[in-house]
């Protein structure tokens, strides 16, 4: 796991090859870090720190550099950007790469470089000799979307790391509130971590006050507050959203997306599926399945097709200048609520 793998780097246990890759940009940005912090001093970085981007220049170029002793150092940190080359995907490369060369490079890697694979995609292509290599050969990092569990032991790591505990509802909280995004809880927990000096952990009453809501996190709480029927709160949340200057067409369609998210967690229920395997076939977070799994029962399927379809006239009105645009999020609000 990719926690073990920096635990790793942090005691300095640095392999000569790694390679990155997933969808999960946040995992992949701090492994980079990690590593930069930890090989180059501040003062060689600017000597030996190279970055190459695999799509505009040939993998040889990048191996000679990496066979180059390094300048006013001990260490060289190469980081080798978009390796398709490991991938399935038919693209028109702009150039060759000399993949021999890789091959026997990664049987005798130079002992003074450490060289970066950052492949940004969802899967590799294991079929192919290159990518079985590589893996059996790198330290491998799977920068995939962590599920619940391991997001909710990420964020108590995240709060360690800064010297203070967390308490497990405050953990619950801080997700339903801020999401799944992993950018944005890195800073909510270092600003909660800030802000609790002194204190012995961080609590629900501190993620109350200082954590941010974020903007699909707020709409899964407007489309609560309707079917619990509190619509003066549902339109306070409305309002709240329109003096953050967030645009109605934006929540229109961040509505439309929780509804249609809805009718699909309803649907893939009655077929069998379990929410882990929901989230991988609707390619959202399983925290998100989650939730709308918890709405779902409320809503019929007659109910659910034609909410959708107001949706899908509110959202032509917009596009036309047909309404007042606020206004028509409004109204669609108070129809929601008449069909509960």
């Amino acid at each position: 796991m990719v926690m073990d793998i920096w635990k790793q780097i942090k005691h300095k246990q640095i392999a000569p090859i790694y390679l990155v890759y997933g969808t999960e940009a946040f995992l992949i940005n701090e492994t980079k870090q990690l590593l930069l912090n930890q090989i180059l001093e501040e003062d060689e970085k600017d000597f030996n720190l190279s970055v190459y981007d695999l799509e505009e220049t040939p993998i040889e170029v990048a191996l000679e550099d990496a066979e180059t002793l390094p300048f006013l150092g001990e260490k060289k940190l190469i980081f080798l950007h978009n390796p398709v080359f490991l991938t399935a995907e038919k693209t028109k490369e702009k150039v060759e790469h000399n993949i021999a060369r890789l091959e026997r490079y990664m049987n005798e890697p130079a002992p003074y470089s450490v060289i970066v694979f950052s492949a940004p995609y969802e899967k590799l292509d294991e079929r192919k000799k290159i990518t079985k290599e590589l893996k059996r050969t790198a330290v491998t990092v799977e920068a995939k979307k962590l599920n619940e569990y391991e997001l909710k032991n990420w964020v108590k790591d995240r709060a360690k790391m800064n010297g203070i505990e967390i308490d497990p509802n405050a953990i619950d909280l801080m997700l339903s509130m801020a999401g799944t995004n992993m950018f944005m809880l890195t800073s909510e927990v270092d600003k909660l971590a800030l802000y609790a000096q002194g204190q012995q952990k961080i609590d629900v009453s501190l993620v109350e006050k200082l954590v941010s809501r974020s903007l699909e996190q707020n709409i899964f709480a407007l489309v609560e507050k309707v079917v619990q029927r509190k619509m003066d709160e549902a339109l306070r949340i409305y309002y709240d959203l329109l003096k953050q200057n967030e645009e109605p067409i934006k929540i229109l369609a961040l509505l439309a997306g929780q509804f249609r998210l809805i009718y699909q967690v309803k649907e893939l229920s009655r077929r069998g599926y379990g929410q882990q395997q929901m989230a991988g076939y609707l390619k959202v977070h399983p925290f998100r399945v989650k939730l709308a799994a918890g709405q779902a029962p409320k809503f019929t399927d007659e109910e659910l097709a034609s909410l959708m379809g107001i949706l899908a006239e509110a959202d032509y009105q917009m596009k036309t200048g047909g309404m007042n645009k606020s206004l028509l999020v409004e109204m669609f609000l108070f129809q929601l609520n008449v069909k509960k």
